[in-house]
């Protein structure tokens, strides 16, 4: 079955996102997606947390910091440390037992791996909707792919709730469920759609976490 998911999404388990839980499931379902996941910033309990609580199908999943670059790690069942080069945050999240995704490899303002990305990867972030150059990400990421002949996803990288689906992934997999996609991922049966967030959401982002620090405060 053909299942279409967005699978970089930060949810206010992130400190800079704004995406509830009630959003995420709404902003999903508005999209047409199948599935979308949760990839907070260096921490996996707010994923598994709202995977539990929503019958829509939540891929559990975090954004790892490691010192050379950020690396999205899908279907992990233990938090994956912060600080460790590359290599060795791949090598961690394939000890538990996750996907480990090159995410916005060639972006501006974010924190890249470039040259950092090796065939231990299990696919690369070819569209991810907020990078920026948008164009020369997707192409410099597309060459990267080819080079090392990785499987290519793609996700929108929200943390506003309609930004979601921007990116997203079409995957061939056996079933709707978190294995069976993850299965498929590695396996390359996966095609990466998508397009630049514009400019005018951005922007209504921004306002909202403003209004949001002014509550707050």
């Amino acid at each position: 079955m053909q299942i279409k998911a967005d699978l970089h999404v930060h949810t206010t388990y992130s400190k800079d996102s704004l995406i509830t839980p009630k959003d995420l499931v709404y902003y999903a379902n508005k999209k047409g997606l199948d599935a979308v996941a949760v990839t907070d910033h260096n921490q996996l309990e707010g994923a598994y947390k709202i995977a539990k609580e929503t019958d829509f199908p939540v891929i559990p999943g975090m954004e790892v910091s490691s010192s050379e670059g950020h690396i999205v790690a899908l279907n992990v069942n233990e938090l994956i440390p912060r600080g460790l080069t590359a290599a060795e945050t791949v090598m961690r999240i394939h000890r538990a037992g996750g996907v480990a995704i090159a995410c916005h490899p060639f972006v501006l303002f974010k924190g890249c791996l470039k040259d950092k990305v090796c065939s231990t990867f299990d696919a690369i972030e070819i569209i991810n909707a907020r990078a920026f150059p948008f164009k020369r990400s997707v192409k410099k990421a597309t060459e990267t792919a080819e080079r090392l002949k990785l499987p290519r996803v793609a996700g929108t990288d929200a943390h506003y709730g309609p930004q979601i689906g921007y990116g997203y992934t079409k995957i061939e997999a056996s079933e709707l469920s978190v294995e069976a996609i993850a299965k498929a991922i590695v396996e390359g049966h996966c095609q990466p759609f998508g397009k630049a967030v514009p400019v005018t959401l951005n922007l209504e982002m921004e306002l909202q976490r403003v209004k949001r620090m002014i509550k707050k405060g």
